[in-house]
């Protein structure tokens, strides 16, 4: 349990790091939504080396770090990005 909530605490740092980057860039291009992706892998990737020193010795296979939590993690990126994005940028939907 304790691996969702620290991918949850750094996908919300990844997706603020992503959108601020986003915010410098043009939103039209892929690129800007690539480097949020890039961002997004280069903090999963991370955090599974810090999994990975605190709870090597208390999971069967190293294989279950990687993969554990991995779809929570782009979920709440990707909700996170939106979120921090729109609010960077100031769009609103008006109905």
């Amino acid at each position: 349990m304790t691996i969702y909530w620290i991918r949850v605490a750094l996908s919300l740092v990844a997706a603020a790091i992503s959108a601020v980057v986003a915010t410098m860039q043009n939103a039209t291009d892929l690129y800007t939504f690539v480097n949020g992706i890039t961002i997004a892998l280069l903090v999963y990737l991370l955090s599974y080396y810090v999994i990975k020193a605190k709870f090597m010795n208390q999971v069967e296979k190293q294989s279950k770090l990687m993969t554990q939590a991995i779809f929570m993690y782009f979920i709440a990126w990707a909700f996170f990005f939106i979120l921090f994005y729109s609010l960077l940028t100031g769009s609103a939907v008006v109905a």
